[in-house]
């Protein structure tokens, strides 16, 4: 009999529960016994030991399935050493839960944070195995993290949708897109949707360079520009400001996002009429496309095989199309970002995509 602890954790995406079906089928399909708790909301489910039996009737019909059968939510990490409200050891509490329910191993799901977390638990002697969700595609270690194709496809849509709006009415369209510290999920979604500009936080923005690029355009006959621009997106002086003295620049920012100062911008150098559109959240939802569901299993089947085999402290992630076992201790706390010069940033140039530097 295999006892597991299962949880989602930090922001939700589409296929996580097409992930967690993966895993049970595996195991169950292998014949063999398994007893399914599954936390609720994450790691604080774990920290207060809430938790609920599942049985393999709970991940029957749920391939399709957006978000997650278990809630979620934000646990910082560097908040995970301090006691909360009530003084409770929030590590000390978490170890107690996972010995007190006999537990073969906890499999987790999520993020960078989710994911030092995990790390943590696996050096304070827990057995963990880990899936990488995000829609950022930001996990060191592995290709691709489910959940963002299926948000690539929701970005591209909002794109395509502007197209049309903004070729009948000859504006500037700003769409903004998650991703604070990473720009994969612009950069594809911008590629795809037939963005004239696109700005990512690994690449600094000249506005003077932004404008001239929408002149060109303009010069050539263009009536429309559509940008699309990350929420971390950031300009060249900016980026050569310290943390600390970004923070405070911040604090009197008289914008709602970066899209709406650099729409303020082109405006007032052009006097072009500029519009922002946010699909927010909306990349976060609904059905996961059939690439993150069939990925997903895939991911969840060989966590499976590691639980079956006793092979615990790894991420189970895709190389060159191959899922791979990548040891925990490498994941954690490394961030995979666009690297300026990747091929795909020079190819985007290639066919003329202003990345506004």
């Amino acid at each position: 009999m295999k006892r597991i602890g299962m949880l989602t954790s930090g922001g939700d995406c589409q296929a996580l529960n097409a992930a967690m079906r993966g895993v049970v089928k595996s195991i169950t399909n292998a014949e063999q016994d398994v007893e399914i708790y599954g936390f609720i909301d994450g790691y604080k489910g774990l920290i207060y030991g809430n938790f609920r039996m599942l049985t393999s009737h709970d991940f029957s019909g749920i391939l399709t399935k957006g978000g997650t059968i278990l809630g979620s939510s934000r646990t910082p990490f560097k908040l995970m050493r301090e006691p909360d409200e009530n003084g409770l050891d929030k590590v000390e509490a978490m170890k107690q839960n996972y010995y007190k329910l006999k537990l073969d191993c906890l499999v987790i799901l999520g993020g960078n944070g989710t994911h030092k977390t995990a790390n943590l638990l696996r050096e304070e002697g827990l057995n963990v195995v880990t899936l990488p969700k995000t829609i950022d595609n930001d996990l060191w270690g592995t290709d691709m993290t489910f959940g963002f194709q299926s948000a690539v496809n929701i970005a591209t849509d909002a794109i395509d949708c502007i197209h049309t709006t903004a070729a009948s009415h000859g504006r500037v369209f700003i769409v903004e897109v998650m991703g604070h510290k990473v720009g994969f999920l612009t950069l594809n979604a911008g590629i795809a949707g037939g963005a004239d500009i696109i700005l990512i936080p690994e690449i600094p923005y000249d506005i003077d360079k932004v404008v001239k690029a929408i002149d060109e355009r303009h010069n050539r006959g263009s009536k429309f520009t559509i940008l699309a621009v990350a929420e971390g997106a950031i300009s060249k002086e900016n980026a050569k400001l310290s943390k600390k003295e970004l923070k405070e620049k911040m604090k009197n920012y008289p914008y709602p996002s970066v899209s709406y100062e650099v729409a303020d911008k082109i405006k007032e150098k052009t006097g072009y009429d500029v519009r922002v559109t946010v699909p927010g959240h909306t990349q976060r939802g609904g059905t996961p496309c059939p690439y993150d569901r069939v990925f997903a299993s895939r991911l969840g089947s060989e966590a499976g095989k590691l639980i079956l085999e006793g092979q615990y402290g790894f991420m189970v992630g895709i190389k060159n199309r191959e899922i791979i076992r990548v040891p925990l201790e490498e994941v954690a706390g490394k961030l995979k970002t666009v690297a300026p010069d990747a091929s795909i940033v020079q190819e985007a140039k290639m066919l003329g995509i202003s990345f506004g530097d």
